[in-house]
């Protein structure tokens, strides 16, 4: 062997000591994710939505009285009435964070989520025979997709839960298509089976996380419908047919029992039974899904739309190419991440990632047989031909890399850089704000200053922040806990805020002395001309004004 092939072997393989200190792709991208989340300006992009500010209060309050709240603490309107703080632990662990590394320990959790998210999602796709190159593009696109919602608040941790209960109950469903029951000697498909009772157990911790726990139930409908389709659908003719629906009946009885067990474990959260009718309360109204932002269906001009209408592309030419036939689990998942992804931009994250998934192994069959099909033109095959194979290779190899130990060490350094308050020796790395571009935060400094007691109106969208900044001294009127409030109270809000008819009811009505709102908001413009409010401050963010004689 020539000198400069001894770290490989025969065979291609890379040696032990390349395997081991040489990062695999999905290592890769774990690491770079987690950089460019942590030490750039995407740090700031995290706390873009204001709600992570009563998150953290939430969570610390709960860490000081060792209680979760039952009841409202921060609205001025809403004190003392009834409060589903539904993400509890999730708060705790923000507000945790926050309290020993600030903003920077709240930042790093969720970058730290996202780029698990991510490089498993690769790592996923390459094992359900997804060519390299192939995977490398959907999951790039489906991180492009997700970052919508790139955002430190609970709905990421629904992300990683969803990931972990599709490979789960697709693994088992494709485990037992594959492998029939396991046995002593064949012990993996046995283990698959095993791993269903996990996903009880996970849901005891994503109920008490985040309400998109809901998530679960859809998921594993899917697999139980495809199950029963699988028993009354197949033919009977041969002893094979007679086996496989035999495993459908049983596994379709598994999946029952899981569901009936997983819906038990959401009970295990402190409102109970409560916490299911809050929820079923809060998604069906029709006038809060019509004007909550992130319910709304998404508008392709946005980057990150557009990711997702690719994805989408994709998934309809790989359904239309018939390289092989879809399982009756993968049509439902791509119907159900399609319409979730069009009914809400909030659902563009799981519906890219579950998509990618899919459609993966089919796409990365087409472009190989492209570099067969003798209808296509010669330099097209050739091309086509060699992307599969020099793909392929790279995939052999990169199965075989164990570096790990970088992303390993990676995350020590960004926690030792974290807990050294951003910096690494006298290069400040990390700092994770609030950005005053779009937060009010001269303005808060100037009220602080001024020792502003009186509960303040915000826009909805700055109430977590002002919590944040506030929070025990000054209570403020409304945020973007819109389920808390309710459609009356937000009716008579947005009226107010688009300075429609009636505009003065709101302020009346719960007795507000203090706004602070954008500089050039249809409020802003009405209360400078209102004789009895008065312009307190003025920026290029927000004014400030204090009804008169207040």
């Amino acid at each position: 062997m020539a000198d400069g092939s001894r770290s490989f072997s025969a065979q291609g393989s890379p040696a032990v000591w390349l395997r081991l200190t040489i990062p695999s792709v999905g290592d890769v991208i774990f690491i770079v994710l987690l950089a460019r989340l942590v030490l750039s300006s995407l740090s700031v992009r995290l706390l873009g939505d204001a709600g992570i500010g009563w998150h953290i209060r939430t969570g610390q309050q709960i860490l000081t009285t060792r209680a979760i709240p039952r009841a409202d603490l921060f609205s001025s309107i809403m004190n003392g009435k009834p409060w589903f703080a539904w993400e509890w632990l999730y708060d705790v662990i923000a507000g945790g964070l926050e309290r020993v590394l600030g903003l920077n320990g709240v930042v790093l959790f969720t970058a730290l989520i996202i780029s698990v998210v991510f490089a498993w999602t690769f790592r996923l796709l390459t094992l359900r025979g997804t060519n390299l190159l192939v995977a490398i593009v959907l999951v790039l696109l489906a991180a492009a997709a997700s970052m919508i919602h790139f955002l430190a608040r609970p709905h990421v941790v629904t992300w990683l839960f969803a990931l972990a209960w599709f490979h789960i109950l697709d693994s088992s469903e494709r485990g037992a298509e594959r492998s029939g029951v396991g046995t002593h000697s064949n012990p993996i498909p046995a283990r698959r089976e095993l791993s269903l009772w996990l996903l009880p157990g996970s849901m005891l911790l994503w109920v008490n996380l985040h309400g998109g726990f809901l998530i679960a139930f859809a998921l594993v409908g899917i697999y139980w419908l495809s199950a029963l389709w699988m028993r009354f659908g197949t033919a009977h003719d041969r002893l094979e047919d007679t086996l496989r629906k035999h495993r459908a009946a049983k596994r379709a009885r598994q999946l029952a029992l899981v569901t009936v067990l997983t819906a038990l474990a959401t009970l295990a959260n402190p409102y109970g039974f409560r916490l299911h009718v809050h929820i079923y309360t809060y998604l069906s109204n029709r006038f809060l899904m019509d004007h909550i932002d992130e319910f709304q269906s998404p508008n392709f001009h946005g980057v990150a739309q557009k990711c997702f209408a690719i994805l989408l592309l994709l998934a309809f030419l790989t359904a239309a190419a018939k390289v092989r036939n879809f399982t009756v689990s993968e049509i439902l998942i791509v119907m159900f991440a399609v319409s979730s992804g069009l009914y809400a931009s909030r659902n563009i994250p799981i519906a890219s990632l579950l998509l990618v998934l899919v459609i993966g192994p089919t796409l990365s069959e087409a472009v190989e047989r492209l570099g067969t099909r003798g209808s296509v033109a010669l330099g097209v095959r050739r091309l086509f031909a060699r992307f599969a194979t020099f793909s392929a290779r790279m995939g052999q190899v990169d199965s075989r890399l164990r570096g790990s130990l970088w992303s390993v060490v990676a995350v020590i350094l960004i926690c030792a850089i974290a807990a050294n308050g951003g910096k690494l020796r006298s290069q400040q790395l990390m700092y994770a704000h609030f950005d005053d571009r779009r937060f009010p935060e001269a303005a808060v400094n100037f009220m602080e200053r001024g020792g502003a007691h009186e509960p303040v109106l915000s826009p909805d969208s700055w109430g977590g922040y002002l919590i944040y900044r506030f929070y025990p001294k000054t209570q403020i009127v409304l945020d973007d806990r819109h389920d808390l409030y309710g459609e009356d109270i937000l009716k008579s809000y947005l009226k107010m805020m688009a300075a429609e008819p009636g505009w003065g009811e709101f302020l009346r009505a719960y007795k507000v002395k203090l706004v602070l709102i954008p500089k050039a908001s249809p409020l802003a413009n009405i209360l400078a001309s209102t004789p009895e409010w008065k312009l307190e401050y003025a920026d290029d963010v927000a004014v400030l004004f204090e009804r008169d004689g207040g």
